[in-house]
Parts: structure tokens; sequence; C-alpha cells
């Protein structure tokens, strides 16, 4: 018997039960370290601050996932059947639906998932070795230095939830006017052209793949090709330092990978992460938009 995506099977039940056992933990010990002045940001100014911008930046993460689910599922449908009833809704996907918004959106977005994630990470994350209430030293391995307490804190709080019930309650979700700033932070952020070098890539695989342009729009003209392909350029250049800073610190031992992995495996390894988090990126926008 189950209600919504809530099975209370006792297989199910007993997932639930320790999913959420490993969720209350992982927040007590994050907590505890903010608290005790071991985080970076905890370390550097004071555990309020910590606090304050953690939960801050967790609280906005929830918008930027949630919010992506609501727009790329709402896209499809005319928004007039909702203007009356859900007016804020209306006026986010009336903007995101017009043109390619909804890709300027998404680039916006992703950039500041990964923005926020590495605050959160800053203000509540381990910093270096740490000592808290006679942990085992197997259980600190395990939560702080491979990260499950910070992975299971960030995810289930700031995404897992937020995905799942904006992707069952699309129109209530961005009924309010937390994503609508979320959205037009998003469309700033994408019209900065820090990420233009995107859209290149895309052409060069639509191009490999044989495929047509699926833009909305038309090509941009006059003052407006110069200002997209500068972009383009700048954010070309910044992509390719990235990169060579990067690739440099792989193979100079620089990274934080574990200690005894040779630099070239440590790229190979690169390149198979960045692969996946690509792949599951794309899926998670087709499922939405399916």
């Amino acid at each position: 018997m189950g209600v919504g995506l809530l099975k209370w099977d006792p297989f199910n039940a007993f997932k639930n039960v320790y999913s959420t056992c490993l969720l209350i933990f992982s927040v007590v010990i994050v907590m505890g370290l903010i608290g005790t002045s071991q985080t970076g940001l905890s370390s550097q100014t004071s555990s309020a601050v910590a606090y304050i911008v953690c939960w801050a930046a967790l609280i906005w993460l929830t918008s930027v996932e949630g919010t992506q689910g609501s727009f790329v599922g709402l896209a499809p449908i005319n928004p007039e059947i909702y203007k009356d009833s859900h007016p804020i809704s209306y006026m986010c996907n009336k903007v995101t639906t017009m043109g390619d918004n909804l890709d300027r959106y998404l680039m916006g977005r992703q950039f500041m998932v990964c923005c926020i994630v590495f605050i959160i990470n800053m203000s509540a994350g381990p910093a270096g070795d740490v000592e808290l209430w006679g942990l085992p030293e197997g259980v600190k391995s395990a939560f702080f230095g491979v990260g499950l307490a910070m992975i299971f804190f960030t995810a289930m709080i700031g995404q897992l939830n937020s995905q799942v019930n904006a992707s069952v309650c699309m129109l209530d979700y961005c009924n309010n006017y937390f994503s609508v700033f979320t959205m037009w932070v998003a469309m700033a952020i994408e019209f900065t052209g820090l990420l233009h070098a995107s859209y290149l890539i895309a052409m060069l695989v639509n191009k490999l793949a044989g495929a047509e342009s699926n833009s909305k729009e038309e090509p941009p003209t006059g003052g407006a090709a110069v200002f997209y392909w500068l972009r383009c350029l700048v954010s070309l250049a910044i992509l390719s330092f990235c990169g060579v800073v990067t690739v440099n610190a792989l193979f100079t031992g620089q990274t934080t990978i574990w200690e005894g992995i040779p630099p070239i495996l440590s790229f190979i390894i690169f390149l198979i992460l960045m692969s996946i988090v690509g792949m599951l990126e794309g899926m998670q926008i087709a499922f939405f938009a399916c």
C-alpha cells in the first residue's frame, strides 16, 4: 500500500527508515562540526555565520533544483491554461517558454548549483582532520574523509526532495516569488556569457551527430551577433584556462584525489566522471521533459 512515491511494504519501509536515520545522523554531525568551528567558514569567521550561510544556501538550492523540474515539465503546456489559478507560475513560464529562454535558464541554473554547493561545502564541510564527540576512526573516515555526511546532507535536503516534489507538483512548486527571483538570477548569469562555450560544444555535437539546430530563434544578426560571438570567445578562453589549470593540477599531484593514484589514472578518472555527470544531467532534463 502506498501514497504517491511512498510504498510501505517491508522492504521499502526499511529503506525509508535507514535513509532517514543516515540523514539525521549526517545533519547532526555536520551541525556539530560547524558548532565546534571545524569547517572552512566557521574556523575563519564564527559558527553563527557558518550556520546562516549554510542553511541560506541550502534553502536556495531547493528552489534552484525544484524550479528546473517545474519549468522543464511545464514547457509543452500552454501557460494560458493556468493563468488564473497559478498566476506566478504563469509569470515564470511565459518567460521560460519564450524562444530559447528555457535553455538560457538551464545554463544559468547549472552554474548556480555548482556555486551554491561550493558555498555549502565551504561553510559545512570538514576543514582537514577533525575530532567530534569521540567518533570512531571508521565513522570519521566514511562520513568526513569520503564525504558521505556532506553528500547526504546536501543531496537529500537541498536537491532530491525538491526534484521529486517539483516533478509531481509542477505548478504549485514554482507559484511563488522565490522561484521568480531564482529564474531571473539564472537568466542573468547566462546573459553574462561566462557559459557561452557550452553553446559552441552543443553546436559541435550537433554537427558530429548530423543533427540540425533545434533553436526556436533566428540566428542573431548585426550587433546582436557580434555580442553573442564575443561572449562565446570570452567563455571559450575562460574554459580553456580552467582546463589547463585542472589538467596541470592532476598531473602535478595538486588535487584531493586519493594518494598513490598515478597522474595519468587521475586524468582518466576525471574524464570518466565528467562524462558521467554530463550524461546524468542530460538524462535528468530528458526525463523531466517526457
